[in-house]
């Protein structure tokens, strides 16, 4: 009983998405941590219970719905605020992602409460929970720093919304149909195209209504479709159209086609 009562499950890793320190995951059910500093930008969202914290000698805390970004460099300690504790996402981000300039405006304001913005941090979690999306985590995570930056710093000018650019999306798309085996990261295709990443990945998302991570993935999809149908094994068929392994194709498979693709290659007569 003690062991259920006091409950400490974590996971932690790096994944490879630029400026992406640490992933960590926890579920806590009487830890406190002290206080304590980071030298990455801390990305905080609760998905259960909530959070008390100390930032800066003010008391703040993480309802379900807050978004909370704890700057670097800045003492802050954290203890569950309700009975059976706290299960958390967080990201570790470094200055590449959120410049330091910014750390004065999320000492004064931590706790963001903007459901589109909870909503983006979690899809992005999920992303970065599978080697093989770091297109999609990558973009998602590009447009969560410029709504960030537009709450830290609501008198700029921003990019949040959406600016058409059809020729700008039609490179990306031919860059990306180039690539369907091999891939493309989001800085490699800002550095070719010479745009803004956000830009970039607006533009084509506003040109074709769909983006750029789920226009790659349609792209494999139906190469496997093809190849599953010539009798080829799933797993044959993942190396060949650039999914990290087998289980990262039927993922994808199964969420465009409606079943495994295993399941697919037998149904053919």
């Amino acid at each position: 009983m003690a062991a259920a009562r006091n409950r400490q499950e974590v996971s932690a890793w790096r994944p490879s998405v630029p400026g992406v320190t640490e992933v960590f995951h926890a579920h806590f059910t009487e830890y406190a941590y002290p206080m304590h500093v980071h030298e990455a930008w801390t990305l905080l969202i609760v998905d259960d219970g909530a959070v008390r914290y100390d930032l800066d000698r003010h008391e703040h805390g993480t309802p379900h719905d807050t978004v909370s970004l704890l700057p670097p460099h800045v003492p802050h300690n954290g203890s569950p605020a309700t009975p059976h504790g706290f299960r958390k996402r967080v990201l570790y981000l470094d200055s590449s992602r959120l410049g330091e300039d910014l750390i004065g405006r999320a000492v004064d304001s931590p706790d963001l409460r903007d459901p589109v913005l909870r909503l983006r941090v979690g899809q992005l979690h999920t992303a970065l929970a599978h080697p093989g999306d770091e297109l999609e985590a990558d973009s998602r995570l590009t447009l969560i720093g410029d709504r960030l930056r537009a709450h830290l710093r609501p008198d700029a000018v921003t990019d949040d919304i959406p600016r058409r650019d059809p020729a700008l999306a039609r490179r990306l798309r031919e860059l990306l149909d180039e690539r369907v085996v091999r891939g493309l990261a989001l800085d490699e295709a800002t550095g070719l195209l010479h745009a803004h990443p956000a830009h970039l990945v607006r533009s084509f998302s506003t040109a074709y209504g769909i983006a750029p991570h789920q226009y790659l993935m349609s792209r494999r999809v139906d190469r496997a479709r093809r190849l599953l149908l010539e009798g080829r094994s799933p797993a044959e068929v993942a190396t060949a159209t650039g999914f990290y392994d087998q289980s990262h194709l039927t993922r994808h498979f199964r969420k465009l086609v409606g079943v495994p693709p295993g399941r697919y290659r037998d149904s053919a007569r």
